[in-house]
């Protein structure tokens, strides 16, 4: 996959990119990240994008020009330009398993105030965090792309990693327990020993159910296979 990111400062989206996972999916390959400063496609000294808002108010906006020049550059047949919003589809593991099949994305940083509307129309998807506001769009590219690249083959060595994990199939995650077998006294589930793959199985889903119905009841009403209780 290929990830074009519009930014003024890259450095935000880049460092936190280029650890862990996401860092050795690009060194190998999996995924390639590029950066483009909208600063490029402006014509003063000053290389200015932003300016104040019509009507006035306090903040200032991001100039429409700059980006429109920017996604114009780098948007090809397929590509989908995302825009990060807080009036976006908020984001979630659904959308990011849509996004992971996707070969080419663009994201475009909101900062400031926000955009000049008049350039809405070139963008393909808003998507927000949630019901807060950053200052700027660049951190909530960092978690949409580290979401997405984890979803992609050869992110992960061994095959599985990413599929049982939390919100697939609208379930938080179930228990997880490693060594060593007893823990100031706490013992590890006698199913998660028993090598009974089936049981441990049925274990998980009813435990996922449980965790679910107690922090997040909402993800119930539309749990795979299963009625809100």
């Amino acid at each position: 996959m290929k990830i074009d990111v519009i930014t003024s400062l890259p450095e935000i989206v880049d460092g936190p990119l280029a650890a862990s996972i996401t860092g050795r999916a690009r060194k190998e390959g999996v995924v390639e990240i590029n950066f483009t400063n909208p600063r490029v496609f402006t014509s003063d000294n000053h290389k200015t994008i932003d300016d104040r808002p019509y009507g006035g108010g306090a903040g200032m906006l991001l100039k429409a020009e700059p980006l429109y020049q920017a996604v114009k550059k780098l948007k090809k047949r397929g590509s989908v330009v995302i825009y990060t919003s807080p009036r976006g589809k908020v984001f979630t593991q659904s959308l990011a398993k849509k996004l992971a099949k996707k070969k080419h994305l663009v994201f475009v940083c909101g900062h400031y105030e926000g955009v000049d509307a008049r350039v809405y129309p070139y963008f393909d998807l808003e998507i927000s965090l949630g019901d807060f506001i950053l200052t700027g769009g660049e951190p909530a590219a960092v978690v949409m792309i580290d979401a997405i690249t984890r979803l992609l083959p050869g992110t992960f060595k061994k095959a599985g990693v990413a599929e049982n994990e939390s919100f697939e199939n609208n379930l938080l995650e179930a228990p997880q327990y490693t060594r060593p077998e007893v823990w100031r006294g706490k013992k590890v589930p006698a199913v998660l020993l028993s090598g009974n793959h089936k049981e441990i199985e049925n274990w998980r889903r009813g435990e996922a159910l449980k965790i679910t119905k107690k922090f997040r009841p909402d993800l119930l009403l539309s749990a795979t296979g299963k009625k809100r209780r």
